[in-house]
């Protein structure tokens, strides 16, 4: 068993272990929601957008879970994942505030 291993070992150059690796699929990228040339309000707007999107499918998967049609983990995934989204989103908001507090004391 041993030579076979040895034997596997010396046929199989690197290059050749990584030939097939292309055609494997990776975690799947999510694209951005944004064109390249949006303003920073379309941008502000599409992300705000997607947090209430998450926000309120939590909320439905809340109102199914007293009715019974989805599983307990389902729910606290979904709460999680809203949780989260309102983290940053309140993060987001308190830089905004602090930097237009920042222009609004520049002198003129």
């Amino acid at each position: 068993m041993i030579d076979s291993l040895a034997a596997l070992g010396r046929a199989a150059s690197p290059s050749s272990m990584l030939d097939g690796l292309a055609t494997v699929a990776g975690p799947a990228m999510k694209p951005a929601n944004v064109a390249a040339e949006t303003s920073f309000a379309t941008a502000l707007s599409a992300v705000s957008q997607d947090a209430v999107s998450t926000l309120r499918t939590a909320e439905g998967m809340s109102l199914k879970a007293l009715q019974g049609e989805v599983e307990t983990r389902e729910v606290v995934d979904a709460v999680m994942s809203a949780e989260q989204t309102l983290q940053a989103a309140i993060a987001i908001r308190d830089k905004i505030v602090t930097a237009y507090l920042e222009v609004s004391r520049m002198a003129i």
